[in-house]
């Protein structure tokens, strides 16, 4: 029988799907302010379009990039070029 604690071979998760979140900027709305939103509100970000972005893998940040629009056959959908991926040492 096999052992239940054993952990799987390495290449066993890499094809996993995790999900990874782009943060482009935090708000700080009063609590009088988010009461009244309603459609077409515009929410102020705590950056500009042109600020680095954080990538996100659970509660870790993983690296850092910026926003670029594809084109092609992806005209108009978001992506992120990574400039610098964090080192797990840095990240902790």
């Amino acid at each position: 029988m096999s052992d239940p604690t054993a952990l799987p071979p390495k290449g066993a998760l890499r094809g996993v799907p995790i999900e990874m979140r782009v943060c482009v900027g935090r708000a700080h709305p009063t609590i009088a302010e988010l009461l009244s939103m309603e459609r077409d509100t515009v929410l102020p970000l705590d950056r500009r379009i042109e600020d680095e972005v954080e990538v996100i893998v659970g509660d870790r940040l993983v690296a850092i990039g910026e926003l670029v629009e594809l084109d092609g056959d992806n005209v108009g959908q978001l992506a992120v070029r990574l400039t610098k991926v964090v080192d797990a040492g840095d990240a902790a």
